[in-house]
């Protein structure tokens, strides 16, 4: 599922701006972003604690930052975009980390995240139902008390100059019905009206 999530966050990443510009990949893993990346015009660096997956990520062209998405060894303003793709639900200082991902980035900068919501609904389908099915989630993988307040993620994103909209996403089902039956492997994920199980933020630091 990691793939098809972020298959729909490379899709919020516009073209790059500029000669040069850069996107910060915080949380990177094995570098599943880059594939949706190419031909944009970024160069793509990558943070994670894993020395594994960052040279998995070096392998997909990522240049790989060892750090923690809490304190990142980038200087402020770095970034053109910051993308902090499924990472957010698994920190355990949300403040601290939204802080950082919106530092990094350049006034004008785009701040593109997706996580899951801190609700009754969320722990029901994305823990209870998700982590038993296979391929979807690994069991134990989300720690229900650090699912993300919805309300507090606009707020801080504000507090630091990032005014960001969120949107709900699941994915298809015709999709997942022939993935499930091995007809497919890749399932979209398509926008929905509730943002109380899978979201996406996007927002722009102001000038």
């Amino acid at each position: 599922m990691l793939h098809w999530l972020a298959a729909a966050r490379g899709a919020l990443v516009p073209p790059a701006p500029r000669p040069g510009a850069v996107l910060v990949d915080l949380g990177c893993g094995a570098g599943l972003l880059a594939p949706h990346l190419v031909g944009k015009g970024y160069r793509h660096i990558g943070v994670d604690r894993s020395p594994s997956a960052l040279r998995q990520a070096c392998e997909h062209g990522v240049q790989g930052v060892l750090g923690d998405v809490l304190a990142t060894p980038l200087s402020d303003g770095c970034a053109d975009v910051v993308a902090a793709g499924e990472i957010l639900e698994h920190v355990t200082d949300l403040p601290r980390a939204v802080a950082e991902a919106c530092r990094l980035l350049r006034p004008g900068g785009l701040l593109v995240l997706d996580t899951l919501a801190a609700t009754v609904l969320c722990r029901w389908v994305a823990i209870g139902i998700a982590e038993r099915v296979p391929g979807l989630a690994p069991k134990g993988v989300h720690d229900p008390a650090l699912l993300v307040d919805r309300a507090l993620l606009v707020d801080e994103c504000a507090r630091s100059g990032v005014r960001v909209a969120l949107r709900g996403i699941r994915p298809s089902m015709i999709d997942l019905l022939s993935w499930a039956f091995g007809r497919g492997s890749f399932v979209r994920m398509v926008p929905v009206a509730s943002t109380a199980v899978l979201f996406q933020g996007c927002g722009r630091k102001e000038e």
